[in-house]
């Protein structure tokens, strides 16, 4: 019988420290070790050379190191891409993200977060029954297209059909992110195309009820390539001067442009005569994204000269859309829903766009700028005449009860500006749906990037 040879392990033992630089080896650590050794040798013999030598020995290898580490940071940027980059940085720097903050997850919780968010399915109905909106308006929100739209007169010059071509598939399709989170694809279902599975995202670490969270919805990635090409019809299709106070979610706007154009306009105001003074009335709604009657969008969208065909399958797509939350493992039941857009369609920050696009202001001394869900309603004051002001905050509600919206009238703040601190005034508060606005010295607008607004004194740009 042959010897069999008993395989020895040489167990080393490696000791690692929280403050570890990704360069530091076992070269660089004697490297580093070398100056003390050499400080105390010459301590005894009373010649530092050997200590300069190692100290000096050790900075060029530190950075021969750093240069060594750099240059491998760059080849793997350049061959595996960003993404792989980032990963290994969190994978040397041991970074982990905050807990996601989610209760217990279980399925009674996922149950109630669908329940919650599918909350305006129910709230239409009440609004409806209690006469806010018309039935007429709503039938679509109940799966149906009304008859004023099913009998549009005929296509106009403007009213071009879509066409997709096979190139423009292939070229959506190549665009795919791979390594975004997927969702109901289930290959040959075409109710999947309207499907979304909610993701319910904590708005803070520790989140104390539902509204706490925010509905991260994951559709079809079909039907996301789909919306690209309708995205883009739509947007090459519609007038330049359609809402242009409206800087979200267009070409060469952005929320500098927003901020400038308040700005701008206030310290006009404040320049054209002593006594002026500036109301702004920050607004904030209850997920406006949500309460879209689709009737109503189809009806502004034929106003607006898209085809009949096109804003037919736009109100078929926003109705019947099967929901359900999934909380780690756990999945709710399924709730079919004819309300709303989700957040994570495509479509729906333009489509949301273009059913406010009639929110505007109804005098000259009054602006309403909007930065997609968040609108700035502003009261140019002259002489103490604020009647303009109140008339554009009542023509506000009225449009709210007529387009579904909801007002938050607790996270409603008004700011004014006056340039005069000697002369004072006794500011009547402003009241919505009969609640009391509260007024703040400094407002914080959400499109301006957490940036804050200044109180009575002139505002300085930024």
């Amino acid at each position: 019988m042959e010897d069999k040879r008993k395989e020895r392990y040489l167990i080393t033992t490696i000791k690692m420290f929280p403050n570890q630089k990704p360069w530091v080896n076992k070269t660089i650590r004697v490297a580093l070790n070398s100056p003390t050794a050499g400080y105390n040798a010459g301590i005894i013999s009373r010649n530092m050379d050997e200590y300069k030598s190692a100290a000096y020995g050790a900075r060029r290898a530190v950075r021969k190191a750093k240069r060594r580490y750099g240059r491998k940071l760059e080849s793997q940027f350049q061959q595996s891409g960003s993404r792989s980059l980032w990963q290994k940085l969190r994978t040397i720097t041991d970074y982990r993200s905050l807990s996601s903050g989610l209760m217990s997850a279980d399925e009674s919780l996922a149950n109630e977060l669908n329940t919650f968010f599918a909350r305006f399915e129910a709230t239409l109905a009440s609004r409806i029954h209690r006469g806010y909106i018309s039935s007429a308006n709503a039938n679509s929100a109940n799966g149906a297209i009304g008859a004023a739209n099913a009998a549009c007169a005929e296509p106009t010059i403007e009213q071009r059909p879509l066409i997709i071509t096979e190139s423009d598939v292939r070229r959506v399709f190549k665009r795919v992110n791979t390594s975004k989170a997927a969702g109901p694809d289930s290959a040959g279902e075409s109710s999947n195309f309207k499907r979304s599975t909610i993701v319910p995202v904590p708005k803070k670490p520790r989140p104390s009820g539902l509204n706490n969270y925010r509905p991260a919805a994951l559709t079809s990635v079909v039907m996301k390539c789909f919306e690209k090409l309708v995205r883009d019809f739509i947007t090459s299709t519609l007038p330049a001067f359609t809402d242009p106070l409206q800087f979200a979610y267009r070409h060469n706007r952005s929320t500098n442009d927003a901020i400038a154009h308040l700005l701008h306009t206030t310290l006009t105001h404040l320049d054209k005569g002593w006594g002026n003074y500036v109301k702004m009335l920050f607004i904030d709604y209850s997920s406006a994204f949500n309460t879209i009657i689709p009737s109503l969008l189809t009806t502004k969208l034929e106003d607006l000269g898209l085809h009949t065909s096109l804003c037919d399958w736009i109100s078929n797509f926003l109705t019947d859309r099967p929901q359900s939350v999934r909380v780690g493992n756990c999945v709710s039941s399924t709730l079919t829903l004819s309300t709303g857009a989700p957040q994570g369609h495509v479509l729906s920050p333009l489509l949301y766009l273009l059913y406010t696009y009639d929110c505007a202001a109804t005098s000259s001394s009054t602006i309403t700028v909007k930065f997609a869900n968040d609108t700035v309603v502003m009261g140019l004051i002259s002489d103490n005449d604020k009647r303009a002001y109140l008339e554009e905050i009542k023509h506000l509600e009225n449009w709210c009860q007529e387009n579904n919206l909801l007002l938050n009238v607790s996270q409603t703040k008004e700011l004014i500006v006056n340039c005069s601190k000697k002369q004072e005034r006794h500011y009547q508060p402003v009241r919505i749906n009969g609640t009391m606005v509260e007024r703040v010295d400094s407002g914080t607008m959400v499109f301006t990037s957490r940036r804050t607004c200044p109180g009575p004194a002139i505002p300085t740009p930024w």
